[in-house]
This record gives C-alpha cells, sequence and structure tokens, in this order.
C-alpha cells in the first residue's frame, strides 16, 4: 500500500535550503526547447501490440479508455535541467504499459519501484526501502535548523497529527508509534497492570503505547518507521491509533509484527533524489470522482533534489474518488522509448 497525503511540492520546499551553506539541489537549470533534441532511440515493442490495460483489473471504462490513449500515442517528456546534464536525450516519448501486480504487503511503492526501473536483481524492494531511508538521513542532515523544523511539521502531519483538528477533512485519524520489538513483553506486562486496576483493555493500552512508544513526528522517527517492512529483523513494530472525533476508535497492535511502513511524498522524493530520476505517480480516478473522461488520469511528479541524470520512471494509481478511495496502492509503470513523435501527436506532454 501507499499514502499520498500531502503536496509533493510542499516536501520538496521543505528539503529546499535557502542556506548557502548547504547544498540541497544544484543551481536552477534551462530546460532544453524540444526542437534541439530529436531522440534516436527505437521503439522496443511493436506499435500494433495489443494494450495490457484491457487484462487490468479494477479500472472503470473511461479509466482504461484514457489509459488505453496514453498507451497507443505516448507521453512526452521534457529533460527540466540545463543543457551540459549527463543524459544525453533531452525529450523523450514514452508507452505506458501496466507492468503487473505487486503485494499489498504495505511494500508496494518499493517493489512497484523496482520493477518499474527494471533495476539489477541484487537491488530489491527492502534494499531500495534501505537506500531511501539513508538518502533522507544525509538530506536531513545536513539541514539548517529551520528546514528540520519544516520537515518535522510535514511528518507529525502525516503520523501524528492533532486530534483538534482536521476533522472537517477526515472521518478517521490514525496516529503512528514504534514499539521496539524487545520491548513487547514488558508493553504488555505495563498493560496489564492498569487492567488490574480496572481500566478497559483498549484505553489501558493507548495509555501505556503513548507513554512509551515513539510518536512518528519528526525525521529520525520517520526514518526508523520507513525502515520497517514487517519483516522479523525489524528493530520496531508498528502501533497504530485509530481516531474518529469522538475519541480512540480501535488499536492495531500488529502483534506478528508483519506491518510495514507505507511509502509516502517524502520517500518518492529520496528516492528520486537517489537515482537522479524524476518519479510520475500516474494517478487515475472513476466516475464518482466527478472528473471527464480527459481528466481522470493525473501525472504526479516528483523532482530530485539533484541533477536529473536518468530517464523518468513511473508508478501507478487507481482509485475510485477525488478523496483516492482505493487509491492507497503502487503499480509499476513500464515505459518503453519510442522513436521521436512530434509534440502535437502525443496524448500528452510532461
Amino acid at each position: 500500500m501507499g499514502k499520498l497525503l500531502c503536496d509533493s511540492s510542499t516536501v520538496a520546499e521543505t528539503f529546499q535550503s535557502s542556506s548557502p551553506t548547504v547544498a540541497w539541489r544544484d543551481p536552477p537549470a534551462k530546460s532544453a526547447p524540444l526542437d534541439e533534441d530529436p531522440i534516436e532511440a527505437l521503439d522496443l515493442v511493436d506499435q500494433s501490440t495489443a494494450d495490457a490495460w484491457d487484462a487490468v483489473l479494477g479500472l472503470e471504462d473511461q479509466q482504461r479508455r484514457h489509459l488505453q490513449r496514453l498507451h497507443a500515442k505516448g507521453v512526452l517528456w521534457k529533460h527540466p535541467e540545463e543543457d551540459d546534464s549527463s543524459l544525453p536525450q533531452k525529450s523523450m516519448v514514452f508507452r505506458l504499459s501496466h507492468g503487473g501486480e505487486v503485494s499489498s504487503d504495505g511494500n508496494c511503492l518499493f517493489t512497484a519501484s523496482h520493477k518499474a526501473m527494471m533495476a539489477a536483481r541484487e537491488v530489491d524492494a527492502r534494499e531500495l526501502r534501505r537506500r531511501t531511508v539513508r538518502r533522507f538521513l544525509e538530506d536531513y542532515g545536513s539541514a539548517s535548523v529551520e528546514e528540520r523544523d519544516v520537515i518535522s511539521d510535514v511528518i507529525r502531519h502525516l503520523y501524528a497529527p492533532d486530534l483538534r483538528a482536521g476533522w472537517g477533512i477526515h472521518v478517521i485519524q490514525e496516529v503512528k508509534l514504534l514499539a521496539k520489538k524487545d520491548e513487547r513483553v514488558s508493553l504488555d506486562s505495563a498493560i496489564d497492570e492498569l487492567l488490574q486496576l480496572g481500566m478497559q483493555r483498549e484505553l489501558a493500552a493507548e495509555s501505556i503505547y503513548k507513554e512509551r512508544c515513539i510518536p512518528v513526528s519528526d525525521g529520525p522517527s520517520w526514518a526508523k518507521y520507513m525502515l520497517i517492512s514487517g519483516s522479523p529483523d525489524d528493530e520496531y513494530d508498528i502501533i497504530t491509533l485509530q481516531y474518529t472525533e469522538e475519541g480512540l476508535l480501535t488499536i492495531d497492535e500488529n502483534r506478528e509484527g508483519h506491518a510495514a511502513a507505507f511509502g509516502d511524498d517524502i520517500a518518492i522524493e529520496c528516492l528520486a533524489t537517489e537515482f537522479k530520476r524524476e518519479i510520475y505517480v500516474v494517478q487515475a480516478h472513476g466516475s464518482d470522482a466527478m472528473v471527464d473522461e480527459e481528466n481522470c488520469v493525473f501525472f504526479l511528479p516528483h523532482r530530485p533534489r539533484t541533477r536529473i541524470c536518468e530517464p523518468p520512471f513511473f508508478l501507478f494509481m487507481k482509485g475510485t474518488g477525488w478523496c483516492g478511495a482505493g487509491a492507497d496502492h503502487y503499480e509499476p509503470l513500464i515505459a518503453h522509448p519510442l522513436s521521436f513523435v512530434s509534440q502535437e501527436k502525443v496524448a500528452m506532454v510532461l
């Protein structure tokens, strides 16, 4: 599953440095004009190949038609960096095909990215997760105090929200806590002590977890959280407290330790930075989102904080409503480079 709860542009801004001593981003670059940069790549797939979108489950007719049109005509990506970039081709046309299902185990951002990137076998989804967190910590460590405060505000909004606010937008809000695996027995003992005093089970658990576990509320705690893949090797377990406006709804105590940290916009930007590539999340909304067919597919860009040296890769999310109902799972898109097509003939210019 995935998480797209904050504007990626906001996250990007939090990582940009206003201090001349911290090199968060290379100097602004100029985009290369399209007519100066014809691509010479050959088609990797036959233009007449049957569209694989017919076999993708869970799509409405308007979503499928729009995605088939993107597949048939291609999308044009223009390199946003300056002419001396290490990427030789400044404009590329891609045909986007669905890359197949991936497991809904909380690791889908990294599993889907691995497939979409067509990464080497030795770089598996868990390694992508580790590299994402390492990149975040390196960049976070070089940030100013003010920048870290902004980043922490974003993280708190995602994982430790103010339960006095936000109810005009959300029906249920979640608070994420981290429990050390080797402390679960002592946590249970403390909960049992409160039960013996007559406290209700969920209220006792809420009290102990909030007192003794780590809230995901800043950069270091986000890094601990994002490393969790649901493996026995994880240092922490994820505890999830769910609230309605009336109070505590339920607690997911994750006693088997299988819960993984869902990828979010911060993770996507760090992944983009690590590999010096743009990442586009292609989100398709259904008819209940009150959008017409021409506007039912969105391309959400995530820019790296360094010079772009590789072509972009693409991830897919399919939703059934404007608020993203059902759109919490990433799937891979395979981008096939095509022969040069004029800007007027492609389905979309990114």
